[in-house]
């Protein structure tokens, strides 16, 4: 239970992040870089919040 309130509270502000990096006015070729790490970043998180990929772990959020 802990762990899927973690990947909840991991997805908001991981949302968060990416909607205010979106108000940025960057050009076109750097927003679509930005744009591809934020997906790669979100599988990481995703994948490793169920254990898929063992090298990365997420801190625990409750202490």
């Amino acid at each position: 239970m802990t762990m899927l309130i973690n990947l909840i509270i991991y997805l908001v502000v991981f949302g968060l992040i990416w909607w205010l990096v979106g108000l940025l006015p960057l050009p076109s070729p750097v927003a679509q870089v930005v744009r591809v790490l934020f997906i790669i970043l979100l599988i990481v998180i995703i994948l490793s919040a169920f254990g898929i990929v063992p090298g990365i772990h997420l801190p625990s959020l409750s202490g």
